[in-house]
């Protein structure tokens, strides 16, 4: 083994994990495998057509909420953090985001209520049904008080409430399902407010016993809160878009009982592709805290290499990912989801290739971000999702799921092309304290299924 490597390795093995890194890493693990289990739990419960509207519900949460409150969320706890460390109170800067969120979630129920009455929205999204629009407007108003609340937990370096809010919201939310399948409920209602009402739940049940979160300081202004936000804002929509790309072209494109059935199929086997962020997850709340020690400790060109070795794993991953995709996927799905699942192994493995290719671009744009690269960071997702709209377009005549497997596959490694790219600039001229402030913003930004 190389000295470098084998200095490298004795350093992490020795770095202490900052507190809280365990809690928010099993959250993660909590919040991934709930997810996973209202997958299987729905898709085995509901027919297939009232699935896929039920994921059009999902998808379209999990775009917009993260897309527009995780960015408020970062700013919360970027500037309650800044305070704190010069021993003021961040409870105005909370204030202050709470305003934010009730306006940007006003706008985005307003917004919504009015493509819903002027274009197909509900006919195309959820299948014509109804009742799932009004979960999409109760699910703005939840995550808006839930991103809200994290930012705040994390900015008081509360990482033990911040993981349990991940956990809780996975368990609250699949307690109901497990008895809605169990008496044969199939009202399409009670499953989208299952989605739904948890995240307001979770975050009652993490702040239960805190104290000291909104200590009184001076009066805070916007320029607290907008540093990078539009960037922030831009970036995260055009991400989730893109990591949700292939579902959700699937639900678009999908014209009848029949392909809604076969779109049904296609979003279960979307789901098993995702399992290896799942995998990451646990490897990030690992790793990149010891990567922040390096950093700390001053070994910059030991950090990297690490940050080299957090790539390749993150690569191995994801081809073990594709060839377990190729291989036994189709058996994994038939075991999880029942005989009603029938997705084969290509379809598999272009959907686990994708995802791997996400999972790249992702970690790279957190490098890039902390680097301070948010507009490039940008640049790369809106190719990668400009790309996936352009493939999907370009095979107009092929059979839609395809379409939707190659704009997918193209996208997400684009972007990842691109990121990996600008990001190496970024590295190549970084001071000791970028590279600082580069593993701080990573290592308690979990990256979300």
């Amino acid at each position: 083994m190389p000295q470098r490597a084998r200095r490298l390795i004795e350093s992490a093995k020795t770095l202490p994990v900052p507190e809280g890194t365990w809690a928010v890493g099993a959250g993660l693990i909590i919040s991934g495998i709930t997810a996973y289990a209202f997958q299987i739990l729905s898709f085995r419960g509901l027919s297939a057509a009232n699935y896929a509207a039920l994921n059009g519900l999902w998808i379209f949460v999990f775009v917009v909420a993260p897309g527009f409150f995780l960015p408020l969320e970062q700013e919360v706890g970027r500037a309650v953090a800044d305070r704190r460390a010069r021993g003021v109170g961040g409870g105005p800067v909370v204030r202050k985001a709470a305003i934010a969120g009730v306006v940007l979630t006003s706008s985005l129920i307003v917004i919504t209520l009015i493509c819903a009455a002027v274009f197909p929205l509900t006919d195309r999204l959820f299948h014509g049904q109804t009742v799932l629009l009004i979960c999409f407007v109760i699910a703005l108003a939840t995550y808006a008080v839930q991103h809200t609340t994290r930012g705040t937990l994390s900015g008081n370096g509360r990482f033990g409430p911040y993981g349990m809010i991940l956990a809780v919201e996975g368990l609250v939310r699949i307690v109901p399902v497990v008895f809605l399948v169990a008496i044969g409920n199939k009202d399409l209602v009670w499953y989208g407010l299952a989605l739904a009402i948890p995240p307001l739940i979770a975050a009652l049940v993490a702040l239960r016993g805190q104290h000291h979160l909104m200590d009184p300081g001076p009066e805070a202004q916007w320029s607290e809160l907008t540093s990078n936000l539009t960037l922030l804002f831009l970036g995260s929509l055009t991400a989730q878009t893109l990591s949700y790309s292939a579902a959700l072209a699937a639900i678009v494109l999908a014209n009848g009982p029949v392909e809604r059935a076969r779109a049904a199929d296609f979003i279960v086997g979307f789901f098993l592709a995702r399992i290896p962020i799942l995998l990451f997850q646990a490897v990030q709340a690992a790793l990149l805290p010891k990567l922040a020690g390096l950093a700390g400790s001053g070994q910059h060109a030991d950090f990297r290499s690490a940050l080299r070795k957090l790539v390749l794993i993150v690569v191995g991953i994801g081809l073990l990912g594709v060839v377990a995709g190729i291989t036994i996927g189709p058996t994994i799905g038939k075991i999880l989801f029942g005989s009603k699942f029938h997705l084969g192994s290509i379809d598999l493995g272009l959907l686990f290739a994708g995802s791997a290719a996400f999972i790249l671009a992702l970690t790279l744009a957190q490098a890039l971000i902390a680097l301070e690269g948010h507009g490039r960071a940008l640049v790369a997702w809106v190719i990668g999702l400009a790309i996936t709209l352009g493939v999907i377009a370009a095979t107009a005549g092929s059979y839609f799921l395809k379409r939707a497997e190659y704009g997918f596959l193209a996208g997400c490694l684009a972007s990842a092309l691109v990121m990996g790219m600008l990001l190496l600039g970024r590295v190549r001229t970084a001071t000791p304290e970028s590279l600082e402030r580069l593993v701080e913003a990573i290592e308690h930004e979990p990256l979300e299924i």
